[in-house]
């Protein structure tokens, strides 16, 4: 019997995001028998723990520097993996380039969320990935189109969510608003309690909660600190969101640019809940208007709150959402078809 193949997956770091949360549920799902997956950080992991799958980390400072790139180079020259795949930006740069020298046979790029083409120099650095995997159609047009990638060497590969984990469950009594995510200017979550502003005037028994860590923690802290007292809650991001999901009647994410696929509106999905979401690429490939969820233009607060409004006000509405959006995510995204996906194309790429 052939040996597994030796499948590294390299990142920045293991802090909460969407990316890391995907690259340890697929490296501790892959196949043992034919993949034996490891992972490696350029600086110190973080947040997340990778489970049963090693874990290499091969810088300590603050930010990506020479240190941990000639680290980098090293252990590819010692360890000799089969399969290299780069899980975000700065990876995509560095693994390729280091890759290549290494002589790392197969190198699979990642183009996961709007503008990282640019930001990883996708129309320079694509002849060095053997393959490029995005998580959007969309990423796969633009990267086409724009940075002219062959179409034949991209593959689009949904996110996965863990739908035995992740279950449905009844509409809370109280009306709780939940939004998880970083806490980035992407995200916009001053747009969301702009519009909460609005629509607690008329709910003044709902609340709007917000999960995550990022730099503009201070200022959505003291926007939230002008709504009125007990209705907004700033948490800090959960290992599981799960419980909090059980605890809204509906999830939000008013990102104002081009996303991939974030993770955490297909958990919200798996858990039956109803999505209200920005009508961008990437989130436009998840949420179906009308059916399981209500799409608004990006920064409109006013728009934003009645759409938020229409979900509270309706509970059957809210609920029957709830449940076609399960069934959405149970067809079209589940951890089992994303593994499958992957271990097909790096079995592929490994024979060729």
């Amino acid at each position: 019997m052939a040996r597994p193949l030796r499948t590294v997956f390299l990142l920045q770091d293991l802090k909460f995001g969407g990316t890391q949360t995907q690259t340890v549920a697929l490296a501790a799902r892959l196949d043992p028998q034919r993949f034996q997956s490891e992972i490696w950080t350029l600086l110190s992991a973080g947040d997340l723990d990778p489970g049963p799958t090693p874990l290499i980390e091969l810088g300590h400072a603050p930010r990506v520097g020479p240190a941990s790139l000639f680290r980098l180079w090293r252990q590819l020259r010692a360890a000799r993996p089969d399969i290299l795949v780069l899980m975000t930006v700065v990876p995509n740069i560095w693994g390729r380039v280091f890759g290549r020298l290494a002589g790392v046979p197969v190198i699979v790029g990642t183009c996961r969320g709007g503008g990282s083409a640019r930001r990883q120099y996708e129309r320079r650095l694509w002849r060095l990935a053997d393959h490029v995997v995005c998580n959007a159609a969309f990423l796969k047009r633009d990267m086409a189109r724009a940075d002219g990638v062959p179409e034949e060497r991209i593959s689009v590969i949904a996110n996965g969510v863990d739908t035995l984990h992740l279950q449905p469950s009844p509409l809370p009594e109280k009306p709780v608003i939940f939004c998880a995510g970083r806490l980035i200017p992407l995200k916009d979550h001053l747009t969301l309690i702009a519009a909460f502003e609005r629509l607690v005037q008329q709910r003044p028994d709902a609340e709007l909660w917000i999960a995550g860590e990022g730099p503009l923690r201070a200022r959505i802290a003291a926007a939230g600190s002008r709504l009125p007292a007990g209705s907004f809650r700033l948490l800090r991001p959960q290992r599981d969101t799960g419980a909090l999901l059980r605890s809204c009647t509906v999830f939000v994410l008013s990102s104002c640019q081009d996303e991939g696929m974030p993770n955490v509106v297909l958990e919200a999905m798996a858990s039956g809940r109803p999505v209200v979401a920005t009508a961008i690429a990437g989130l436009d490939e998840i949420v179906e208007a009308g059916r399981t969820g209500i799409l608004v233009p990006p920064r409109d607060p006013r728009a934003l709150a009645g759409a938020i409004l229409k979900l509270l006000d309706d509970r059957g509405l809210a609920a029957r959402m709830g449940t076609a959006g399960r069934k959405r995510v149970l067809h079209s995204f589940s951890m089992e078809a994303m593994i499958a996906a992957y271990e097909a194309l790096f079995t592929k790429l490994a024979g060729r």
